[in-house]
C-alpha cells in the first residue's frame, strides 16, 4: 500500500494501515478522490481479510469505480461495498455495472449517486449473486422504474431500497410488474417516490401474486385513502406480508385495518402508521376487536386525536408485572424466557415472542404492556427478542 501511495503520488490513510487485520474497513469521508482510491485498490487485490469496505463520500469519481471493479475481479473475500455519494456519473456507473457482473464474491452494494433514468439499465443487467441492493437517493423515473422492474427477475435479490427517487406514475407500474413475478425479493423500500394512487394500484396488483414479499415501505408516496383502499384489495390476497408502513389519514388507517380484520389467514405482523397519524375512538374500538381475532398483529399509530374525557389509565411497568409473576410462583426469569424459548436458540422472533406472552394468561399484561416490552428487549429493530 504504502509503495502504490509513493507512486501515485499520495498521502496514505493511517487508519488503513493500523487496520489491515479487520474484517470492517470504514474509510468514509477520508477525501481519497480517484489516486487514493487506486493505491486503496492495488492493496487489496491481495488482501484475504476484509469483509466489509465503506468508501461513501470519497469523491472517487468513475476512474475510482473503475479500479475497485478491476480489483474485485480478484479479491474474493469483499463481500459489502458503499460507495455511496462519490460522483461516480453515468461513466462510473457502468465500470459499477461491470463490477456487479464480474464479482464472485460480492453479496451487497449501496450505490445512493443521483444516478439518472438511463444509468439504471447497468444495474439491471448486471446482477448475478446479489442479495442486498442499495439504489436510494438516485434520479430514476419513467425509464428507470422499467429497467427496475427487469432487475426484479433476478433470482437472488433479497432486499432492495429505492427510497428517495422519482418512481411516479409509469415508473411505478414497470417495477410493479417486476414485482408480480419475483420469487425471491423479501424488504422492499419504495418511500418518498410519489407513487400516488395509480402506484398503490399496481403494487396492490403486483401483492395479489407475490408470495416472497415480507417488508414493504410505502411511507411518503402521495396515496390518500382510496389508494389505501386499492392496495388493500391486493392485501387480501397476499398470506406472506408481515411489516407494512405508509403515511395515511384515520380514514385509510380504518380501512387497513378493517382488511386485516376479515382476512382469515394473514401474516401481518406489524402495521406502522405512526408517523402522522392520530386515530380516533372508532379506529381503537375496531383495532381491539382486530387484535382479539389477530393477536400476533401490532398496529403503530402515532397517538389519538380529539379531546379525552378521562385521563388515561397508569399502565405499570411490564417488567415489574413479570417479576411479581415470578416471586408469586416462586420462579427465576431464567425459566419464564426458557419456557418461550423452545428451540434453545436464545434468539425468539417477536411474532412467536408475542403470542407466548398472549397466551400466559396468569400473567396480567394487556396488549400496549406486552408492546412496550417488546421494544425494550428488541431496541435495535431486529424482529428477534434476544
Amino acid at each position: 500500500y504504502l509503495q502504490a501511495c509513493k507512486l501515485l503520488g499520495v498521502v496514505p490513510v493511517s487508519y488503513f494501515i493500523r487496520n489491515l487485520d479487520s474484517r470492517t474497513m470504514t474509510l468514509n469521508h477520508h477525501g481519497l478522490g480517484p489516486l487514493g482510491c487506486k493505491a486503496l485498490a492495488i492493496a487489496l487485490v491481495s488482501d484475504t481479510h476484509l469483509n466489509t469496505l465503506e468508501l461513501a463520500d470519497n469523491y472517487i469519481q468513475a476512474e475510482g469505480a473503475k479500479d475497485l471493479s478491476e480489483m474485485l475481479k480478484a479479491n474474493f473475500t469483499i463481500q459489502h461495498l458503499d460507495l455511496s455519494d462519490n460522483h461516480l456519473h453515468s461513466s462510473g456507473a457502468e465500470y459499477v455495472g461491470k463490477m456487479l457482473l464480474d464479482s464472485l464474491s460480492l453479496k451487497s452494494i449501496k450505490l445512493s449517486n443521483g444516478f439518472t433514468d438511463d444509468d439504471a439499465k447497468y444495474f439491471a443487467e448486471a446482477l448475478s449473486s446479489m442479495k442486498e441492493l442499495d439504489l436510494s437517493h438516485n434520479k430514476f423515473c419513467g425509464r428507470g422504474g422499467e429497467h427496475l422492474g427487469l432487475l426484479l427477475n433476478n433470482e437472488c435479490l433479497e432486499v432492495l431500497n429505492l427510497c428517495w427517487n422519482q418512481l411516479r406514475m409509469k415508473g411505478a407500474v414497470a417495477l410493479s410488474a417486476g414485482l408480480k413475478v419475483n420469487t425471491m425479493l423479501k424488504h422492499l423500500d419504495l418511500s418518498w417516490n410519489g407513487f400516488g394512487n395509480e402506484g398503490a394500484l399496481a403494487i396492490g396488483e403486483a401483492l395479489k401474486f407475490n408470495r416472497t414479499l415480507v417488508h414493504l415501505n410505502l411511507n411518503n408516496n402521495r396515496i390518500t385513502n382510496g389508494g389505501v383502499s386499492m392496495l388493500c384489495r391486493g392485501l387480501e390476497y397476499n398470506d406472506t406480508l408481515q411489516l407494512a408502513y405508509n403515511s395515511l389519514t384515520v380514514e385509510g388507517a380504518l380501512s387497513l385495518v378493517y382488511m386485516v380484520k376479515k382476512m382469515p389467514k394473514t401474516s401481518l405482523e406489524e402495521i406502522n402508521i405512526s408517523q402522522n397519524v392520530l386515530v380516533n375512538e372508532n379506529f381503537l374500538h375496531l383495532l381491539e376487536v382486530t387484535c382479539k381475532e389477530h393477536p400476533g398483529v401490532n398496529v403503530q399509530y402515532a397517538g389519538v386525536g380529539g379531546f379525552i374525557a378521562k385521563k388515561p389509565l397508569k399502565r405499570i411497568d411490564p417488567m415489574k408485572v413479570i417479576q411479581d409473576y415470578l416471586n408469586q410462583h416462586k420462579l427465576r426469569l431464567w425459566d419464564f424466557f426458557r419456557n418461550i424459548d423452545k428451540d434453545a436458540t436464545m434468539r425468539v422472533p417477536v411474532i412467536d415472542f408475542r403470542n407466548a406472552i398472549q397466551q400466559q394468561s396468569s400473567v396480567p399484561l394487556d396488549r400496549f404492556q406486552i408492546e412496550e416490552l417488546i421494544q425494550r428487549l428488541d431496541r435495535d429493530r431486529t424482529g428477534m427478542v434476544d
